[in-house]
């Protein structure tokens, strides 16, 4: 039950313009729309698992399960990386983390996160030159206000949300952000419900227009908070809540640990549904890609036990890990009338495809750098997909890590802080999707192999360093 838990005018805010789908319609008929709408949900730390239409038996996700039916299921999408930062860096810029200027979670003085520069191109500044109507709401991590790297200097018309990823562990905040400018919330209002209000009024006001909303919502990260647990209070046996710091967190959480987080994935699937209904009622679904995924993998703070849920699936590792557990996730496009319904395919994609993907769709001439390939052609069924010749991730967090895969072969490589600590791990992703067998020892030159192909296929960050060439504050 999506109960709201707040009154606009009671907080002395604008109230939102609620026009008539009927009447957004009418404006629609008026204009010719040939390009189609995008919007883009991404859940904030959702394992692949916790999806139905992906195995989860506990959890009930009905609309996304259906977005499935209607559309294609990935089972081979990797995120942009194990943690938000880069994961969004790469989803909007096209750059992996060997490339990408935001290869982590990196704050500044001001409390905001790494600004992206004003010469990184992002996905959104590309579609306003096809006339696009663009909006983020949710979670931004990527600059903060008036900075090169807020959402209005990177493309998007209106934004709201929380612009630093440390505010955003909380879901009663003093304030969010409206573009550059505080909107004070004085810890009253649960945030998501309005951050999915004006992700909505957004469509509902551009309807006559192509338009990208990317909702960057934040459950089920934690802190685990939701209003109103009923729906599985009672149906799991919880434990008590365990601080988890040691895996990047330790957010209080609420004494139903298990119970919350179900209600905010299930929350997230009826945020799916209601996205669905709106596109609907503004006549505008038919000509709309809808896609679905996560951040990265599930985390393991807050109180949230994911081996109970199953939350990452068949795959090892969570989130901060370079196992398939920290950086697959689920990844759900519908786009009817060219995307079969209830297809499914194991091309191997990314975050960083989504943009030449776009500009595919779009017929944006790509003249920004990108490791990504366009899955285009996966998506209309068609022949010519170009594969990606390998998957390189690197990470700044517990001790530094690395890792490639190429032709199922999957190299990860720990300790990259401390060069003579460095542990070396091959793994068969055909033969061994869930990294049980380590075959270094027996394989030593595939590591060789490897390892050359990870040093070769990166370039080095001013901002981001392993070891004692980290940049000294």
């Amino acid at each position: 039950m999506n109960t709201k838990l707040y009154t606009l005018s009671v907080l002395g805010l604008s109230a939102v313009s609620m026009a008539s789908a009927s009447g957004k319609k009418e404006a629609k008929a008026s204009g010719d729309r040939t390009l189609p709408n995008i919007v883009f949900i991404l859940a904030d730390d959702m394992g692949i698992g916790d999806v139905g239409c992906y195995g989860q038996k506990q959890i009930q996700t009905p609309n996304i399960d259906q977005l499935a039916k209607d559309g294609m299921l990935f089972t081979h999408h990797y995120a942009g990386s194990t943690v938000s930062a880069p994961s969004r860096c790469a989803l909007l810029t096209g750059r992996d983390t060997g490339h990408g200027y935001i290869r982590g979670n990196k704050g500044t003085e001001a409390g905001f996160d790494s600004a992206l520069p004003a010469d990184e191109t992002t996905v959104a500044e590309l579609l306003k030159t096809k006339g696009y109507a663009t909006a983020c709401v949710g979670k931004w991590g990527l600059g903060g206000p008036k900075t090169s790297g807020s959402p209005n200097n990177k493309g998007f018309d209106y934004f709201f949300g929380y612009l630093s990823q440390g505010a955003a562990h909380r879901y009663y905040p003093e304030y969010l952000y409206e573009n550059d400018d505080k909107v004070y919330l004085n810890g009253k209002v649960y945030s998501h419900f309005m951050i999915m209000d004006k992700g909505v009024e957004f469509m509902r006001q551009h309807a006559d227009q192509p338009f990208f909303v990317y909702f960057a919502i934040t459950p089920p990260h934690a802190d685990l908070d939701y209003p109103d647990i009923s729906q599985y209070d009672g149906k799991f046996e919880e434990t008590p809540y365990v601080n988890n710091s040691k895996n990047g967190g330790g957010y209080l959480s609420q004494p139903k640990p298990r119970a919350t987080y179900a209600s905010m994935v299930s929350e997230i699937d009826r945020n799916v549904g209601r996205v669905l209904d709106e596109l609907k009622a503004l006549g505008v679904l038919d000509n709309t890609i809808v896609i679905f995924s996560s951040d990265n993998g599930v985390h393991c703070v807050g109180g949230h036990d994911p081996d109970y849920f199953d939350s990452n699936g068949p795959f090892r590792g969570y989130k901060r890990d370079l196992y398939e557990g920290g950086v697959r996730t689920p990844f759900v496009v519908r786009w009817d009338g060219k995307v079969e319904p209830g297809s499914m395919t194991d091309h191997i994609s990314t975050f960083w495809d989504f943009l030449p993907t776009v500009c595919d769709i779009t017929g944006i001439k790509l003249t920004t750098e990108t490791e990504g390939i366009s899955y285009l052609p996966t998506l209309l069924d068609k022949k010519g997909q170009e594969e990606h010749p390998y998957i390189y991730y690197e990470f700044y967090e517990k001790g530094g890590k690395q890792s490639i895969l190429k032709d199922g072969w999957k190299l990860v490589r720990l300790n990259m802080d401390t060069p003579s600590k460095i542990i070396e791990e091959l793994y068969n992703l055909d033969q061994d999707e869930a990294e049980e067998h380590d075959l270094a020892a027996k394989y030593p030159e595939k590591v060789a192999e490897l390892r050359a192909l990870a040093a070769s296929v990166r370039t080095e960050s001013d901002l981001f360093k392993w070891g004692s060439n980290k940049k000294k504050k």
